[in-house]
C-alpha cells in the first residue's frame, strides 16, 4: 500500500501497536533499570521510552516522512508538510517503573493551529483512546465505546485529579488547593489516564503545571473530540505546555478558570 492509503489514525493505530510491542517486554520486569534525567531532582527515563520511541519514528519515516516529529526522547525532527507528530512514549514513567498501569503513550498530529488528532494508549490494560476529526471512541477488554465528557456544571459536584500532591511551585500549589476545597473528590497520581478519564466521562477536572508540549497536546485533541475543553490557567491555548486546566465542559472549566486566576 502506498503511503497515502493510510489516514492520520491509521498511522497513529501503527505507531501505538509499536510502542506497545517495545514496552510490554519490559513492564514489571525486575531487570528494568531506570536513569534520571535530572541533576537536581528525579526525572527517570527506561529503554522501554527510548525504544517506543524509536519503533513510532521508523513508523513515521515509511508512512508521513514528510512531516515534522517531536519527541521527549529523541527531540525535534524538521518536516516540510507543515504538521508535526508529538511524541512521549511513555507519560508518566514514575509509575511504570512503580508497575502502576496508570502511564501511557501519547501520540498527537498538529499544524500551526495546534493539535487536532490525539492517541493516549495504555498497553498493559489494552486501552485505546481516540480523538480528532469524526472520531471520539475508545477500544479495551469490554470493546469499543464512544467519548462523551461529564456534563457537571457545579465544582461541588466536581471529581478533580492532578498528579503530583505538589503540583508545581508554591503558588501554582496554593491555586490548585482553592478548586480542590470546592471539589467533591481529588485524586492524584494517574499521569495521562487522568486526561483520557476526563474524555471517557469519568472524570470533571485535571489541573496541572510545568508541562511539556507533549504530556498535553495529546490529551488536548483527545478531550476536545470528545466534548470538553483544554486551556491555561488563564483561558488561552495550553498546546506548548506550562500549566494546564482540562474540563469535561465549559461550564465547570469556567467556575475552575476563576480559582486558578486568583492571585
Amino acid at each position: 500500500m502506498t503511503q497515502a492509503a493510510f489516514s492520520d489514525l491509521d498511522v497513529a493505530h501503527r505507531m501505538a501497536d509499536a510502542a506497545r510491542a517495545a514496552i510490554l517486554p519490559h513492564f514489571r520486569t525486575a531487570s528494568l533499570n531506570a536513569e534520571n534525567k535530572l541533576a537536581g531532582g528525579f526525572d527517570p527515563v527506561t529503554v522501554a521510552d527510548r525504544a517506543a520511541e524509536q519503533a513510532m519514528r521508523a513508523v513515521l519515516a515509511e508512512l508521513r516522512p514528510e512531516d515534522g516529529i517531536l519527541g521527549e526522547e529523541f527531540g525535534t525532527e524538521q518536516g516540510s508538510s507543515g504538521r508535526t507528530w508529538v511524541l512521549d512514549p511513555i507519560d508518566g514513567t514514575r509509575g511504570f517503573i512503580s508497575g502502576t498501569p496508570t502511564w501511557g503513550v501519547l501520540i498527537a498530529l498538529a499544524d500551526e493551529n495546534g493539535p487536532f488528532l490525539g492517541v493516549i494508549d495504555q498497553p498493559y490494560t489494552g486501552e485505546r483512546f481516540c480523538g480528532g476529526p469524526d472520531i471520539a471512541s475508545m477500544t479495551g477488554p469490554l470493546g469499543e465505546h464512544s467519548l462523551q465528557t461529564r456534563t457537571t456544571a457545579a465544582l461541588e459536584d466536581a471529581i478533580l485529579f492532578t498528579t503530583f500532591p505538589e503540583v508545581g511551585t508554591p503558588e501554582e500549589r496554593a491555586s490548585f488547593e482553592r478548586v480542590a476545597a470546592c471539589a467533591k473528590l481529588t485524586r492524584y497520581g494517574t499521569d495521562c489516564y487522568a486526561y483520557a478519564l476526563v474524555a471517557a466521562g469519568q472524570v470533571d477536572l485535571v489541573i496541572e503545571a510545568g508541562l511539556n508540549p507533549y504530556d498535553i497536546q495529546a490529551p488536548i485533541a483527545l478531550i476536545q473530540a470528545a466534548g470538553g475543553i483544554v486551556t491555561d490557567w488563564q483561558g488561552n491555548p495550553a498546546h506548548n505546555g506550562g500549566r494546564a486546566l482540562a474540563a469535561a465542559n465549559a461550564e465547570i472549566h469556567a467556575a475552575a478558570l476563576e480559582l486558578l486566576r486568583q492571585s
